[in-house]
């Protein structure tokens, strides 16, 4: 079955928002695996707008499935990572005024750069996974670096997904086959595949479904779903959307 990592960053927005100690992320991530979660993701930003310091080393202590370390290729971000030792890392693009990531990283534009950090990340005994639009002069050029796995952008797939017929519109298809096209090809140079970014209770078993996926990082419409139902019940919900379903055709 597709593993099912929950990103816990939104937990910590609403913490931020009064300065103080709730909710705690830390419990939130413990909740989650209660619920099934295989792994818990967070993004530990360079302006420190919701994760902090502090959660990350909580979290490598207590997590008990995997710790995803989302990052920007930054000094300061990579010494916490050789230092704390996240089992897996996610380098993706980070602007400051971004309201969420936007876009995949520009592996190819970028790749004497990027190729120094993942080897760095690598020597520290981290799973190197780099977040990419499905392209495939990206998805080549990760393997080029010696990267170990991409995370495929879903955004433009999500974006194109017509929630109240459950379905994509006719672009959305067009976005789910670049989509296992850039899988694919993944999976012949030897890389894991993964993949994220506006997936939803509506919209993530199409995804799912492609051949060879092996996690998805989910994180909004999950602690969206939490403030009506709560956090185990909206871990368990999406948990079951997982295949075998069928997949979609045009």
């Amino acid at each position: 079955m597709v593993k099912l990592g929950i990103n816990i960053d939104h937990v910590a927005t609403v913490r931020q928002a009064r300065g103080g100690r709730e909710p705690d992320p830390v419990t939130a991530a413990a909740i989650c695996e209660l619920a099934g979660a295989d792994g818990i993701t967070v993004h530990l930003r360079e302006d420190r707008r919701h994760i902090q310091d502090r959660d990350v080393e909580l979290l490598r202590k207590t997590v008990k499935t995997k710790l995803n370390l989302e990052m920007a290729a930054a000094d300061e971000i990579i010494k916490i990572a050789v230092r704390l030792k996240p089992d897996d890392v996610c380098l993706v693009p980070e602007k400051r005024r971004e309201l969420t990531t936007e876009g995949g990283l520009d592996v190819h534009g970028r790749k004497a750069q990027l190729a120094k950090v993942v080897a760095t990340l690598k020597k520290a005994g981290i799973c190197v996974s780099l977040f990419i639009d499905p392209v495939a002069g990206q998805v080549r050029a990760a393997a080029e670096i010696n990267a170990d796995c991409v995370e495929l952008h879903t955004g433009a797939y999500a974006h194109e997904f017509d929630r109240r017929m459950r379905r994509p519109v006719k672009s959305g298809f067009i976005e789910l086959e670049r989509i296992r096209e850039s899988a694919a090809m993944a999976l012949d140079l030897g890389l894991t595949v993964n993949a994220g970014h506006g997936l939803d209770y509506s919209n993530v078993y199409p995804v799912a479904a492609i051949g060879g996926m092996n996690e998805l990082n989910i994180g909004f419409s999950i602690i969206a779903r939490a403030m009506f139902t709560g956090l185990e019940e909206a871990v368990r919900e999406m948990k079951v959307l997982l295949p075998p379903h069928p997949t979609l055709s045009p």
